[in-house]
C-alpha cells in the first residue's frame, strides 16, 4: 500500500484481472464488555487473515455491548494469545455505536443476546449481523470466561479458534472475497 499526497487511502491490488482500487473489507466482532471474547476473537481472526494474505483487504476490530470503555483485554486472554504468538495487549475496551455497526461490512456476535440488543437498538442493521458461530454451521453462544481461570480461556481460544476455521470459507464469502 502506498502512503502519501494523492495515494489511496486503502490498499491497491496490483496485477491481477482488477484494474480498480479494492476497498477495504470490516469485520467487527462483539461481545459484553470488549475485553474477553471479542478481542480474543479479533487476534485470531486477523492472525487466520494474515496466513492468507488478507490482512491488508480487512480489517477486524471489536466492541462490546455495554464495552468497560478504556479497560485493557482481560489477562489470561492476552496470555493465551500471546502463547500462540498473537499480541492484543494494546486492545482498549469501547463501547459499540450505531455507525461502527453501518460502517462494518460483518458484525459478528458471540451471543444471541448481543444480537438481540444491536437488533433492538439498530434494527435497520440486523442483516449483517450474525453469531460467530453460525459462520460453521452451528449456532450456539460462546460463554464467556471473565473471572475465571486462564483454562477457562484456553477453552475459549480453542474453540473460537476452530469457529474461525470452520467458518473461514463462509467469512471471505460474506465479504465477497475470492480466497487466495
Amino acid at each position: 500500500m502506498t502512503t502519501g499526497q494523492g495515494a489511496a487511502p486503502w490498499p491497491v491490488r496490483v496485477g491481477g484481472n482488477f484494474s480498480e482500487v479494492d476497498s477495504v473489507k470490516r469485520v467487527l466482532l462483539v461481545c459484553t464488555a470488549n475485553i474477553c471474547r471479542s478481542p480474543m476473537a479479533m487476534g485470531l481472526l486477523r492472525e487466520r487473515l494474515r496466513k492468507d494474505g488478507l490482512e491488508e483487504q480487512v480489517t477486524v476490530s471489536s466492541a462490546g455491548v455495554y464495552g468497560l470503555n478504556g479497560n485493557p483485554a482481560s489477562q489470561p486472554g492476552v496470555e493465551v494469545l500471546a502463547e500462540r504468538g498473537i499480541d492484543i495487549s494494546a486492545h482498549r475496551a469501547h463501547t459499540v455505536d450505531e455507525n461502527e455497526i453501518a460502517e462494518a461490512d460483518l458484525v459478528l456476535v458471540m451471543e444471541e443476546a448481543h444480537r438481540r440488543t444491536l437488533f433492538y437498538n439498530y434494527p435497520h442493521l440486523l442483516g449483517k449481523i450474525f453469531l460467530l458461530s453460525e459462520m460453521s454451521g452451528n449456532y450456539h453462544d460462546i460463554k464467556d470466561p471473565y473471572r475465571q481461570p486462564k483454562e477457562a480461556y484456553e477453552r475459549t481460544a480453542n474453540e473460537m479458534t476452530a469457529l474461525i476455521e470452520d467458518g473461514y470459507p463462509t467469512i471471505l464469502r460474506r465479504l465477497r472475497i475470492s480466497r487466495p
